[in-house]
């Protein structure tokens, strides 16, 4: 790190010519304070930086253990997907029940790591829920009921991930 002269004649006071002792030992416990502060705020700095990159490593290592939760909890939907691609379906009934267990399996992992469905079809339209494709208009719904979900949404925890997709009563006056 650099460091910087103090310019000192501008500071300091005229001196006798008798005076230079004192002067002198001023200035250098001047300059042995100087580099004590600059001393102490180079560690400062470095020690600010390496709490930056822990900060730093810490976080990438909670993303990367939460990744592979999130990974450990899907597998099993994997494993059985391989499976089922491995195995010869008999009849149509039989695939269909392999892949409405897949498709449980799946809703149970998705469920377990806290994604949550939004109530869309007869609930009271919500835009920070809902995205409305189509308004239909309709006397046989109240305004602005939810008639269909094209698209389910979903919620992970309080954070919206995906809002529903639905079309919505618009009742003619």
């Amino acid at each position: 790190m650099k460091t910087h002269e103090l310019d000192l004649e501008h500071e300091l006071p005229p001196a006798d010519a008798g005076d230079e002792e004192p002067l002198d030992a001023a200035l250098l416990k001047l300059k042995a304070e100087r580099d004590t502060l600059v001393d102490r705020l180079a560690r400062l700095q470095a020690e600010f930086e390496n709490a930056r990159k822990r900060a730093n490593r810490e976080q990438q290592e909670f993303r990367d253990f939460a990744v592979a939760d999130t990974v450990k909890t899907l597998l099993p939907v994997v494993d059985s997907f391989e499976l089922a691609l491995r195995a010869d379906a008999g009849t149509k009934s039989e695939f269909r029940g392999g892949v409405e267990l897949i498709y449980k399996q799946l809703q149970d992992a998705l469920l377990k790591l806290g994604l949550q469905p939004i109530p869309a079809k007869g609930t009271q339209f919500d835009p920070r829920l809902h995205e409305a494709i189509e308004m239909v208009d309709t006397s046989d719904a109240p305004d602005h009921e939810v008639l269909d979900e094209l698209q389910p949404g979903y919620k992970l925890r309080d954070r919206l991930v995906r809002p529903a997709m639905v079309r919505v009563a618009r009742n003619p006056k």
